[in-house]
């Protein structure tokens, strides 16, 4: 699949429809970070909905058609699309979307067209590994390949910035970088963590199997503290509020019995990094925050996006297998019937799994520790990306 050499600008355009609130938009804003930092490749982002892409970019102006952060351009998509499209080395529709008709159009005519990738959703299902790279020859003569993440070798790889390691051990190693974080969030307590409490940040969907872990963790002997962002993690908690404070509010703190229940504003994406490296364990949903907690090294509960049929069962028991296969079989049992039960709603079977798994946390955090050289495999999701581009 060797093409001639190009004229056209160097710079690479990734389209993203918002489907999922943040999970979409998560993916590519940082895949778009990413490629400018670490490759000093110049990346035009287009968004279909610049409010829920302002909720982990709190300095985008939804109001601006063209804005420039950390270096990338970041364009309104809109229906018709307004801008003028100039070709780029690369083309990426993220995620399934179709891309405007004028930009297929136009993109029939060149003579050199940019390399036409469609970037899927991550999973652990070993078909993948079948269908990457693969070209597909669209009804009008344009060819696309197909580019999967995952967690193969010979998959697309995984999001992971070449310094996350470095930075994530500075952070924690630095008491007083921790203290800053929690007084700009308006939680300085926190900074001093008690030795018998368990700190959990909470990124989930709403399910009646964490109303049951929550109103379990209030009768514990020692304290739990839940650090959710403002979302829809909060449904499931509804039962901690009196009538005399009907809605939570950001900033605020709420206790029942032993849980303590802290109130966080959305925030941009390196700052929900930081949470997920504070707490002891995670419970995050979707793709993006799904990864970060496996980049935090901790323990952590995968709330996946329901899909019709179960399908997505399947391809979280496609994740777990991958997980656990060096994992020990009593803690690698202990964590599945967590996930599953998270997952299937099952409230009594969720506390009941949450009491085993605890007695195996020493051993998935020893195991979380280790995972992420055995997770990228030597290269991650914008470095295969990278060479992948070259070779083509």
């Amino acid at each position: 699949m060797t093409r001639s050499p190009t004229t056209l600008s160097p710079h690479w355009d990734i389209f993203c429809t918002v489907i999922d609130n943040f999970g979409d938009i998560g993916v590519t804003w940082r895949l778009a970070k990413q490629l400018s930092a670490d490759f000093g490749i110049p990346i035009t982002l287009w968004v279909d909905c610049l409010d829920s892409f302002q909720c982990i970019l709190p300095t985008l102006d939804t109001k601006l058609t063209s804005q420039e952060h950390q270096g990338i351009t970041i364009e309104h998509w809109q229906t018709p699309l307004t801008q003028t499209w100039q070709p780029g080395h690369v083309l990426i529709e993220a995620f399934a979307c179709e891309l405007p008709k004028n930009i297929i159009s136009k993109h029939l005519t060149l003579p050199k067209p940019p390399l036409w990738i469609n970037l899927d959703y991550l999973t652990a299902e070993p078909w993948i590994d079948d269908c990457h790279g693969l070209p597909s020859l669209l009804s009008d003569g344009q060819q696309r390949f197909f580019f999967f993440p995952g967690f193969s070798a010979s998959s697309g790889g995984l999001i992971c910035e070449h310094r996350l390691f470095e930075q994530k051990t500075a952070w924690l190693n630095n008491t007083l970088a921790q203290h800053d974080w929690l007084t700009q969030l308006g939680f300085t307590h926190l900074a001093t963590k008690s030795a018998n409490a368990t700190y959990i940040s909470v990124f989930s969907y709403a399910t009646p199997a964490l109303t049951a872990l929550s109103q379990h963790w209030r009768q514990n002997k020692a304290p739990t503290h839940l650090l959710v962002p403002y979302g829809k993690s909060l449904d499931s908690l509804q039962w901690m509020l009196s009538s005399h404070e009907p809605h939570f509010i950001t900033g605020n703190s709420y206790h029942a019995g032993n849980l303590h229940v802290h109130v966080l504003p959305m925030t941009s994406q390196e700052e929900f990094d930081k949470l997920l490296w504070f707490c002891d364990i995670n419970i995050v949903r979707g793709e993006d925050s799904f990864l970060r907690a496996q980049w935090a090294q901790k323990p952590f509960i995968w709330h996946i996006y329901p899909q019709e049929e179960n399908a997505h069962i399947d391809k979280l028991t496609a994740f777990m297998a991958h997980y656990c296969a060096s994992l020990g079989s009593e803690a690698a049992q202990c964590w599945q019937a967590l996930c599953l039960a998270f997952n299937e709603d099952h409230s009594q079977e969720c506390v009941e799994a949450w009491l085993a798994f605890v007695q195996q946390n020493q051993a998935l955090k020893k195991h979380a520790k280790k995972w992420p050289e055995q997770a990228l495999n030597a290269g991650d999701l914008a470095t295969r990306l990278v060479n992948f581009v070259k070779k083509s």
